[in-house]
């Protein structure tokens, strides 16, 4: 967004599924008097997953588990321009509600009944586009933290290269972004910049880092056909998981991603208008510890297809 003084949130579109029919978590503003989605400002230096998460805690008590992302909503606050991005979410434990001054009360409504719940309309297209999707499982493409240079490096073997005290920073900064999708798999290649992007995320998981042999850049020059084959069947796993390797890997994995699950997604707006972004979302051109989230579908009868798509980057301390 042009200019530098605006207002930047987050949010989710928190659903359950209880009973004949889903229902969509709303909270009271007194200062408003109006239901709304649990969204809040990021503060200085957070990234928008981060504080998805948080506002949903501050103002529910619920533990959000992010899904797809959502259309971001951009309206003016007192002539400020504001952008909030939403994702669909569920819950997976309840901390408890304490009311406060800037909510007072919570609610779980059916989604039908939203559209007259909600002071914006623009939020209650959100959750009928949230309830539209089916549930998903992510798989998440890491290219490695930064790493020392490989002309600084003294050792004779590259995958003995470790990450650099920037790659360390960020290592330990990706723990809450990549928790924020309910990971619980973690996969890396055999490089040790790769296995210590990871390892701190691991050790907070309480389990160990798969090693990948095919997916590192060893491994994929001397056998490509090997790094492709357990692509494919990573992609088939359903197992929310994250998978980190190297810069030139990503192409050929984005191919497989594409041969397997399909490029279309559900979260698109405006397919013909939105051929731009959706480029950029496939771009294998990936920072050092940057990702992208693969939002996969596994329903019964159907072949696995791609419901999102999503990239970041983890933030300089």
């Amino acid at each position: 967004m042009p200019g530098s003084r605006w207002i930047r949130g987050a949010g989710v579109v928190l659903l359950r599924h209880t009973g004949a029919f889903p229902e969509v978590l709303v909270v009271h503003r007194p200062k408003e008097d109006n239901w709304s989605l649990p969204k809040g400002k990021l503060e200085p230096g957070e990234q928008e997953i981060h504080a998805a998460i948080r506002e949903c805690d501050e103002e529910s008590g619920f533990q959000a588990v992010l899904g797809p992302r959502l259309p971001s909503l951009h309206y003016d606050v007192e002539g400020i321009p504001k952008r909030v991005d939403f994702w669909a979410a569920h819950a997976s434990s309840d901390e408890g509600f304490t009311p406060g001054p800037e909510i007072d009360a919570i609610q779980w409504i059916p989604v039908d009944s939203s559209p007259t719940s909600f002071a914006q309309a623009s939020e209650a297209d959100l959750v009928a586009r949230a309830a539209a999707l089916p549930q998903t499982s992510p798989l998440i493409l890491l290219r490695h933290a930064v790493a020392a240079k490989r002309s600084d490096y003294r050792g004779k073997d590259d995958a003995e290269r470790p990450l650099s005290g920037k790659g360390r920073s960020q290592a330990k900064a990706l723990i809450p972004l990549l928790d924020a999708f309910g990971i619980t798999d973690v996969h890396s290649s055999t490089a040790v910049r790769c296995q210590h992007s990871l390892r701190k995320f691991a050790k907070h998981l309480g389990t160990g880092v798969q090693h990948e042999p095919a997916m590192s850049e060893e491994g994929f020059e001397e056998r490509p056909e090997r790094t492709i084959r357990r692509m494919r069947k990573m992609l088939l796993d359903p197992a929310p998981l994250v998978l980190c390797s190297h810069r030139p890997l990503l192409p050929t994995l984005l191919e497989v991603v594409a041969e397997v699950l399909g490029t279309t997604e559900m979260t698109s707006e405006n397919p013909a208008s939105d051929a731009e972004d959706r480029a950029a979302r496939w771009d294998p051109k990936l920072p050092p510890g940057g990702f992208i989230v693969l939002h996969r579908s596994f329903l019964e009868g159907s072949a696995p297809r791609l419901v999102a798509i999503e990239r970041h980057v983890v933030a300089d301390e």
